[in-house]
């Protein structure tokens, strides 16, 4: 049987080590968060972000848009949080309404204020092994995999999925770890093979229980970053990941549960990234 691999722990230790050193800094961190739209879901997730950004002692900017804002009103907003020095994190809630770019906005954000990391300037700075900030469920993988790993180097590692949100960012930091990495999706040949020679495998595809309990070499630390909505025999939707759990905790050295898994470290790592982008602001020391 599988370990499972407590990310709400990890998340609550991790929130609490923010908290402290908020204290301790000469100035307030503020995270700006931009919705647009009535998507029920976002809507939970901007709330649950505003309660934990107060809680760990941030200021939080809460800007709630009509869904039929016009690009170019987004795009000021923007630019108007840029210029604001109590703000050093923005954060535009994904997906955007259909009619809305989300590239040009995401190019709009100052990459110094990018907490999620989607910039262009910061995935290049991730690419070339500098220091940026980083997309926050990468992130919070990695933190994971090192606290239950410890030293990474040389382990394979196959990452299914290429997003940019997740699968490039994850990737180039098991790389930066000495990782030996391959990247995979859905349409690479022999998939169920090439899982099953990996140390490390994160799941990122977004395809419920795609990734099957043979898949899985014995013994490896599965990641799984999915998070499908799947309506049960009984007619109730449940929350499922990219693995198919039953199968995979029978093969798995260590296992992250959905839910309960990468997902707190989300808000976590976003929080992190908030409180290292206003002590580089700032100019101040640890940053």
């Amino acid at each position: 049987m599988a370990q499972l691999i407590d990310g709400k722990a990890f998340a609550a230790r991790q929130l609490a080590a923010i908290t402290t050193e908020v204290a301790s800094l000469p100035f307030q961190p503020g995270l700006a968060v931009v919705l647009v739209g009535d998507d029920p879901a976002s809507q939970v997730y901007v709330r649950n972000k505003a309660r934990q950004t107060v809680q760990v002692g941030m200021r939080s900017f809460e800007h709630r848009l009509a869904g039929d804002i016009s690009q170019e009103e987004l795009r000021q907003l923007v630019e108007r949080l840029n210029a604001d020095p109590a703000v050093h994190g923005i954060l535009v809630q994904l997906p955007l309404p259909k009619h809305l770019d989300p590239e040009q906005i995401i190019a709009a954000i100052d990459p110094a204020k990018d907490v999620d990391g989607l910039t262009v300037t910061n995935a290049g700075l991730l690419a070339a092994g500098q220091s940026g900030l980083v997309p926050c469920t990468p992130l919070g993988c990695m933190l994971l995999l090192e606290d239950v790993l410890g030293d990474l180097t040389g382990l394979h590692a196959v990452v299914v999925g290429r997003s940019n949100l997740v699968g490039k960012p994850i990737a180039q930091l098991l790389l930066a770890r000495n990782c030996t990495v391959t990247i995979a999706h859905s349409r690479t040949r022999n998939l169920a093979e090439l899982c099953r020679s990996a140390d490390i495998l994160v799941a990122a595809v977004g395809r419920p229980e795609m990734v099957k309990g043979d898949w899985i070499k014995p013994g490896a630390t599965v990641i799984d970053v999915g998070i499908n909505r799947v309506s049960g025999a009984d007619g109730k939707s449940r929350l499922v990941g990219d693995v198919a759990f039953d199968e995979a905790k029978d093969f798995a050295g260590h296992l992250t549960p959905v839910p309960g898994g990468v997902g707190p470290m989300t808000i976590a790592c976003l929080l992190r990234n908030t409180l290292t982008a206003a002590k580089r602001q700032h100019r101040y020391s640890g940053a």
